[in-house]
């Protein structure tokens, strides 16, 4: 039978590595929600998602210069880029809602 012991290290590489994974795929619906949306996606806060982005960008540069991981780069990167494409997802929506009916959302500072 083969041993698959394992350090506490390499595991929390491993749930680190498999939950972030998830974490892209579940960026699917939110994505594929936003830019379907049809009024003005103004349930979305672009000013959270911007911030998840500049995070994961900020995790990428440290997993590359503090670090020099380039797999956990990577997880960052993917993150990083889900959360832009829900920013531009939600700006595309508000902009052919507004085109639509001339006047733009009352979405605060969203």
């Amino acid at each position: 039978m083969p041993n698959f012991e394992m350090s506490l290290s390499e595991a929390t590489l491993l749930l680190f590595t498999v939950f972030n994974g998830a974490r892209i795929l579940a960026y699917i619906p939110q994505i594929r929600a936003a830019a379907r949306d049809r009024t003005g996606s103004r349930a979305v806060s672009r000013t959270t998602w911007s911030l998840f982005f500049v995070a994961n960008v900020s995790g990428v540069a440290y997993a590359l210069v503090n670090v020099d991981d380039l797999r956990l780069a990577l997880i960052f990167a993917g993150n990083a880029i889900c959360c832009l494409a829900i920013v531009l997802a939600t700006v595309l929506a508000r902009r052919r809602h507004q085109k639509s009916y001339g006047a733009p959302l009352n979405e605060g500072r969203a």
